[in-house]
């Protein structure tokens, strides 16, 4: 099982997904069976993670590569991957247009898990982390709990 966490940049949402959802996998002893990974619509393949979210995830005891570097989402990650994983609108728009792929049943909003229809704010422009935070960590349980009971 492969999934991948897609947000603008992969600097800071769609990375704290990452982490986080790795954190709930290992802690499940599930780290040989799904495999999780990030990347951005628009990243640059260079920005280091945002301090925020060095900071949320640090605060909150995940563990992190803070050197790690932004991913570019691509269209072999349709392919790759089971679950792809927008944290807006935006970005599931974005994944549709480079994948030239209806949403089919592997692209999802990350508040879909927790049954609330909406996107998870971006800290770049809101500068709340810890909101982001709790709304991923919300939504990466549901889905472990989704993939648990599959």
């Amino acid at each position: 099982m492969k999934i991948n966490f897609v947000c603008f940049g992969n600097i800071c949402r769609s990375p704290m997904a990452e982490y986080v959802m790795k954190n709930l996998v290992e802690k499940a002893g599930l780290s040989d069976k799904i495999f999780v990974e990030s990347s951005g619509c628009h990243a640059t393949g260079y920005s280091q993670i945002s301090s925020g979210t060095c900071f949320e995830l640090a605060k909150n005891n995940i563990s992190f590569d803070p050197y790690r570097v932004s991913r570019k989402f691509e269209e072999t990650d349709f392919k790759n991957c089971d679950y792809i994983i927008a944290m807006d609108g935006g970005n599931f728009a974005d994944i549709k247009k480079i994948t030239g792929k209806n949403s089919g049943n592997k692209i999802f909003l990350m508040m879909e898990f927790v049954g609330e229809n909406r996107d998870v704010d971006d800290p770049y422009i809101t500068d709340d982390y810890a909101k982001s935070y709790e709304d991923i960590y919300r939504a990466c349980a549901a889905l472990l709990r989704k993939l648990v009971q599959s």
